[in-house]
């Protein structure tokens, strides 16, 4: 008898360490299977828990920008620098541009001039009033605030968790998220590869919902004369479809949907350890998917669960004219606190 009593204290740390007291493994058990689920604990929709984070550890609210602050990495994108070429790869912020649901982008120059006459040296001056969804339109850049998962009733901002296990009730706030801000993020410099689906498959541009499989990323790597290409940690891949010829164009048909990645590249992504995903789409991901349960999965495996940003609404057909395909990838999230992502210019080298 002493004998058992002196176990039952370990067996219990034991249990309790093995199995988180709020997980419930038969939770989401309907789910199991599914192509964006991890693990056979099936406490959240994605499957298992996936905080802390295995690399950066608990508490970080960084993510995969951490990999910009490894010298290696950084050497490896300035490595890509030959020619000295430079070029912008993110779009013009107009009132013309594709807004999606009922986002906005308002700029206005008060007064006109804002400012005249000043001084001796009679200097006039302008100044912009804008007025905007900051973060989420144009060429934009995904926080890790802006993406997360519900787990449990709806609506209760304990079960919403985002990257790292943050909670909805930790990081919401109206004038801005506590946790998990832009301004948490790393400069990004990232060795960057075009991977052109749309001159592999022989069109202009693909159709809104397409899926880019493992095959069309070999087949156009392949095309590329890349076929030996290996993703390295902190890479940045560039996803080229054609759908920005439709950019203010034809807004309706680029707001309707768009080509994309789907868990098999994104799994491709997550086990080489990417730094960034992108596209010339609005979401990376293919729109409708045609799974309708994986409705922005990929955002969900991606950004919450593997804490890899995302960025949207890129320009990528003057580099695919140059046939330039590797080359160094420069962005640094405008620093707005609590924000949920960022507006910015992209540039790349060669």
């Amino acid at each position: 008898m002493p004998r058992t009593l002196s176990f039952a204290p370990y067996l219990i740390t034991l249990t309790l360490f093995a199995y988180p007291a709020w997980a419930d493994c038969e939770a989401y058990r309907d789910l199991e299977g599914e192509i964006w689920v991890d693990g056979t604990c099936m406490e959240t929709p994605l499957g298992e828990r996936w905080w802390p984070h295995p690399l950066w550890g608990e508490g970080d609210q960084a993510g995969s920008t951490n990999w910009y602050t490894k010298p290696e990495v950084i050497a490896r994108a300035l490595a890509q620098v030959k020619l000295s070429r430079v070029l912008k790869i993110g779009q013009d912020y107009s009132t013309e541009m594709p807004l999606l649901d009922q986002r906005s982008f308002s700029l206005r120059i008060p007064g006109g001039p804002t400012g005249d006459a000043f001084g001796k040296a009679q200097v006039v001056w302008n100044d912009e009033f804008l007025a905007a969804e900051i973060g989420q339109v144009g060429t934009q850049f995904d926080g890790f605030g802006h993406i997360g998962v519900q787990i449990g009733k709806r609506g209760d901002k304990n079960g919403m968790r985002f990257y790292n296990g943050f909670t909805g009730a930790e990081i919401l706030d109206a004038y801005g998220l506590k946790q998990l801000g832009i301004e948490k993020l790393h400069p990004i410099v990232a060795r960057g590869v075009l991977i052109d689906i749309a001159a592999f498959r022989g069109v202009d541009a693909m159709q809104a919902g397409e899926v880019i499989s493992m095959a069309d990323v070999r087949g156009a790597l392949k095309k590329q004369r890349m076929a030996d290409f290996e993703l390295q940690p902190g890479d940045a891949v560039l996803f080229r479809t054609g759908w920005e010829r439709y950019w203010i164009a034809d807004n309706e048909k680029y707001n309707s949907g768009c080509p994309g990645i789907g868990m098999e590249v994104a799994r491709w992504l997550a086990d080489a350890k990417a730094g960034v995903s992108a596209a010339d789409t609005w979401a990376v991901d293919a729109v409708p998917n045609p799974d309708p349960d994986c409705q922005f999965c990929v955002h969900a495996f991606l950004q919450t669960r593997h804490g890899i940003v995302n960025q949207e609404n890129l320009t990528l057909s003057a580099l695919a004219e140059q046939n330039v395909y590797t080359f160094a990838y420069f962005f640094t999230p405008v620093p707005i606190r609590g924000a949920t992502g960022s507006i910015g210019s992209p540039t790349v080298m060669w």
